[in-house]
């Protein structure tokens, strides 16, 4: 059955899966570290597609890919998965995740820009209109700032963090273009699960060369962690990125990522709902041009 805009719907699950990850690894990271917690969600989420794979597809491993699905989806979880977000956590040492995750929403046109070069994308004057509204949308959600802070330079940014977290932009928009490349009409469990373990791989070579595993193995013994750590593995590298690459299979990488960039915005309702934080009239304003925005690829 062929079902209208599902790369569109499928950006936007990805946005709310991730939304649900993004608060889970922020308490995880709190608890046992984010050099732990990357690693630790991989090898999670390892197994949650195995068990996946072997129910849906009969194999434990995505065995039956290509080699030419190998290349491309191994190369895009070392610049997505380990890249990518070893810049955007490392980031965080520098500067606030406000600030990062505004630099982060370059991410989609970043890809749009890859996505033209390498898979030769375009966009219709629509969809330019429609990124548009909705990256403005996550700009001024994430640039609200409380009254005491409004005399605040806004200039006087640390340089290191400002490069880390556009390398994590880069990271995860030319990512998506090659997993779009290497996927082609290849399941997008198993393609992650490929991403997964390349993934694995990465993040063993950075930890061993920065001789972390002691602490790793000290962190991870937090109990506390562990549940944040299985949800956020859940929704984020297991359910999350698998729909992620079902919307770049079924739509412009371009369009893909701006959806799953609305991330910021979709936080806006456990905020006030679980949190009972209070919204300013900025954040409605954002959010209200993010939605018109994503309206707009449904047309």
């Amino acid at each position: 059955m062929q079902i209208g805009h599902l790369g569109e719907i499928s950006g936007v699950l990805t946005a709310m899966c991730w939304t649900a990850s993004a608060l889970s690894f922020s308490l995880a990271t709190r608890r046992a570290g984010s050099l732990a917690v990357n690693i630790t969600r991989l090898v999670f989420a390892m197994g949650m597609f195995m068990v996946w794979s072997k129910v849906m597809r009969g194999l434990w491993t995505p065995s039956d890919a290509s080699p030419e699905a190998w290349k491309w989806l191994s190369i895009s979880g070392l610049i997505g998965f380990v890249a990518g977000d070893y810049c955007l956590f490392k980031s965080y040492s520098f500067q606030s995740a406000k600030l990062s995750m505004l630099i982060m929403s370059l991410a989609p046109p970043v890809a749009t820009l890859a996505g033209s070069i390498i898979l030769h994308e375009r966009l219709t004057w629509l969809n330019a209109l429609g990124m548009v509204l909705v990256l403005s949308g996550i700009a001024i959600v994430i640039l609200k700032q409380p009254e005491s802070e409004t005399n605040k330079s806004r200039l006087n940014y640390p340089v290191k963090g400002l490069l880390l977290a556009l390398g994590g932009a880069i990271g995860q928009g030319v990512g998506a273009v090659f997993s779009k490349l290497g996927m082609g009409n290849y399941d997008p469990f198993a393609s992650s699960q490929i991403r997964a373990i390349t993934g694995i791989l990465g993040f063993i070579v950075i930890i061993s060369f920065a001789r972390e595993w002691r602490s790793i193995n000290f962190s991870l013994r937090n109990n506390k962690a562990l549940v944040p750590l299985v949800i956020g593995s859940f929704f984020g590298p297991f359910l999350g990125v698998s729909l992620s690459l079902l919307a770049f299979q079924h739509t412009s990488v371009g369009i893909a990522s701006t959806l799953i960039a609305t991330v910021p915005v979709f936080i806006l309702i456990p905020s006030v709902l679980i949190f009972h934080e209070k919204l300013n009239w900025k954040e409605v304003v954002g959010a209200f041009l993010a939605v018109g925005g994503m309206a707009i690829f449904f047309i």
